[in-house]
């Protein structure tokens, strides 16, 4: 008898204990950026234990592009939620973002613990050097996937144009492209690479889930704002934990694209604005969550702990580091669930929605240009020691010395290239070799 295709096979119903372990082994595994993420959740709940349709899942995937913050990681809240209601996605949602953030914390602790030495350093110098290749390979692949009209070229280079020469905020460019997608979809749809003529918002004959919705707003809402208010009400509006949770909420309303489009403004806020930690620093920060399994949005919980860990007062600086993080986590990614336990039940009426369709066609082309803007970013800071910035009425552009490069950082950057690009090796097996490098050019 011969074997049905996966597709073809019926759809089974896990218990809340099966699907608990699979969530589990899923958040351990979870390496690899959101690619890997996504292909690994679609090997698993769809090809191999055909527990959500492929319909569905690409369906779902598409939604939750629509969403600020880490697309896997809704996914499988979403998946949870399909499947067991909302106790399901907060089990599978929260076991995504574990594993990672146990990792992180500890290698937040050993960063700073052993920073001022100079064999870590050394490390670091490779990780950073392989990171600015990693940065590099997702412009390319993301660029070559989005930039597919003459608009979103555009949009893309007034983007970068945008953040890079003029300083404009990351929430205003954002707010830009979802305007311009919008109105284009609406009246020039083939500018977007979209077909005209699809349905609207309200096409739908099903009746509106606006229960379930508000419900969710509301306690999510407060499940969100309470460690604001207990910072607020303990230790005031001064207190460094109080701009960490401020300054990460608002940064979940606008991570638009993936955690690479949010760096650049993350970066610039974190250290020009707040001086937490140094753009090298961010770097190692990068290189870190890298190497962990989860979103790599966790590299959040990493500036979080040391700008906390640097600012302990009245705590020690180990326990305010991890309040630090553990605040972070917290406004990183309760917004998440806000968001999927809102508009979970709309799925349908919003996969139709030609104006959404376009407003997320033209955000992801912007995104292009802030992730070039995040390469360009990484690049200065990686490559040369000196950097000066030329001002001229709005335009304000920082020019490298090009007597302070840092030959050894641009070898590791060359190598990292190499094994990215053209013998395509994984992420974490290259992190690995460029830090062996790193720590090897420093003996020599």
């Amino acid at each position: 008898m011969t074997d049905l295709p996966a597709e073809s096979q019926p759809l089974s119903r896990p218990t809340f204990r099966e699907a608990v372990r699979v969530y589990a082994r899923i958040g351990c595994l979870s390496f690899g950026g959101p690619a890997g993420q996504i292909a690994l959740m679609h090997r698993e709940f769809v090809d191999e234990l055909r527990w959500v349709e492929e319909d569905q899942f690409l369906h779902a995937l598409n939604f939750c592009h629509l969403l600020p913050g880490p697309e896997a990681q809704q996914l499988a809240t979403w998946i949870g939620w399909k499947l067991h209601g909302t106790r399901g996605g907060i089990v599978a949602g929260l076991l995504f973002i574990l594993p990672g953030a146990l990792v992180m914390a500890l290698l937040a602790m050993l960063y700073v613990v052993a920073a001022n030495l100079d064999w870590f350093s050394a490390i670091f110098l490779g990780i950073k050097a392989a990171v600015l290749a990693i940065v590099v390979q997702a412009l390319l692949r993301i660029g070559g996937r989005a930039l597919t009209t003459p608009l979103k070229r555009a949009i893309a280079l007034a983007a970068l144009v945008g953040i890079a020469v003029l300083a404009l905020p990351f929430p205003l460019v954002i707010l830009a492209a979802l305007l311009t997608g919008y109105a284009a979809a609406r009246w020039r749809p083939a500018w977007l690479g979209l077909g005209a003529g699809a349905p609207s918002v309200g096409s739908s004959s099903e009746p509106a889930p606006w229960r379930y919705s508000v419900k969710a707003i509301g306690v999510w809402g407060a499940i969100w704002a309470v460690p604001l208010l207990l910072v607020f009400v303990t230790l005031g509006r001064g207190h460094v934990l109080w701009d960490i949770g401020v300054f990460f909420s608002q940064l979940a309303t606008v991570t638009f694209g993936g955690a690479y489009a949010v760096l650049a403004y993350m970066a610039q806020e974190a250290v020009s604005g707040f001086g937490w930690l140094s753009a090298g620093e961010m770097a190692d920060g990068l290189g870190l969550a890298e190497t962990t399994p989860g979103p790599l949005i966790l590299v959040t919980q990493f500036v979080g702990f040391l700008a906390a860990y640097r600012d302990a007062a009245p705590f020690t600086p180990l326990i305010a580091g991890l309040l630090g993080a553990g605040l972070t986590l917290w406004v990183t990614f309760v917004p998440c669930f806000l968001w999927i336990f809102t508009f979970a039940p709309w799925i349908d009426r919003m996969e139709r929605a030609a104006g959404l369709k376009g407003a997320l066609a033209a955000v992801t082309a912007a995104v292009v240009g802030v992730i070039a803007n995040l390469s360009l970013w990484f690049a200065l800071h990686v490559l040369f020691e000196r950097l000066i910035m030329v001002e001229w009425g709005p335009v304000a552009v920082q020019i490298p010395v090009l007597a302070s490069v840092q030959w050894d950082a641009l070898g590791l950057a060359i190598l990292a290239a190499v094994l990215l690009f053209r013998f395509h090796w994984g992420i974490i097996p290259m992190l690995a070799l460029c830090a062996g490098a790193g720590l090897l050019l420093d003996f020599v």
